[in-house]
């Protein structure tokens, strides 16, 4: 009796867990796109932007790279929204302003009059990647190369957090501040002090968004996770022999609509996360 038991609250408990665990339904592919690294949905609109690196060197000061505009069904509205960028990654949006992450740069993006407002240099970062944005305004900016988070407030840029390996995706909610770092998730409270979530993922970790209070984290050489509040890691995706990147996505939790760059392979895909 106590061995049938025992049997029955283990079913229990691993279905639980199993029926936890999303699964994902291809929608549809864009056309192509030239090396689309990062995607934001916006947040007035029936709207996606694209940040595209364009051709050549990716990490290059070039002037290829621009922001694409594409409805919610996949169709590119306009490829060359914005252009005369470098290497533009990481997205932002917060009162009618787009602020994206192109190298040593972040650029501010007037959305109703469709032009650059502001070039911000920052000389001596080395690659600034993704980008969040808080409540109040406050712009973090992750500088992978460099080993450091930056924020933007009151028109100024400083260093926020350093000390870090490969900092990338970031997101900011009202209590702190979630961040990957080389494989591991973190949250970062008001006073600045980390916990480690989860750990154990590719160290290509990118794209970082939450769901509910678990996450959905991407990897750029070809993985997308789940990761429960507990650092539970499942694999949703892994594309390592197709050599698909998954780079940093954006999803909507209305929807439940994952919408995923993969870099190199110049399109955007669209999954429901069931």
């Amino acid at each position: 009796m106590i061995k049938t038991l025992f049997s029955f609250v283990y079913f229990l408990s691993v279905s639980s867990y199993l029926l936890a665990q999303p699964a994902l339904k291809k929608l549809w592919q864009t056309d192509h796109l030239d090396v689309p690294e990062s995607v934001l949905i916006a947040e007035e609109s029936n709207t996606l932007y694209a940040s595209l690196i364009g051709p050549g060197n990716h990490t290059a000061t070039d002037g290829n790279g621009s922001i694409a505009k594409l409805d919610r069904n996949g169709k590119i509205i306009n490829a060359q929204w914005i252009t005369g960028l470098n290497s533009p990654k990481g997205l932002g949006e917060f009162k009618d302003k787009l602020y994206v992450a192109d190298l040593k740069e972040l650029v501010i993006i007037d959305i109703p009059d469709n032009k650059v407002l502001k070039k911000i240099e920052i000389p001596q970062v080395g690659m600034l990647n993704d980008i969040t944005i808080d409540p109040h305004g406050i712009v973090y900016v992750s500088d992978s190369k460099g080993g450091k988070i930056y924020c933007y407030k009151n028109g100024k840029v400083e260093v926020f957090l350093d000390g870090l390996v490969n900092p990338n995706g970031l997101f900011a909610a009202d209590n702190g501040l979630y961040f990957l770092d080389s494989g591991s998730l973190f949250y970062l409270n008001k006073n600045k002090q980390a916990d480690k979530i989860a750990e154990g993922m590719e160290k290509s970790t990118d794209g970082l968004q939450k769901d509910g209070d678990n996450f959905l984290v991407s990897a750029w050489i070809g993985v997308l996770y789940y990761v429960t509040k507990d650092g539970k890691v499942t694999t949703l995706l892994d594309t390592k022999a197709e050599k698909m990147n998954t780079a940093d996505f954006a999803f909507d939790r209305a929807s439940r609509q994952l919408y995923l760059p993969t870099f190199f392979k110049n399109h955007i895909i669209a999954y429901q996360v069931q």
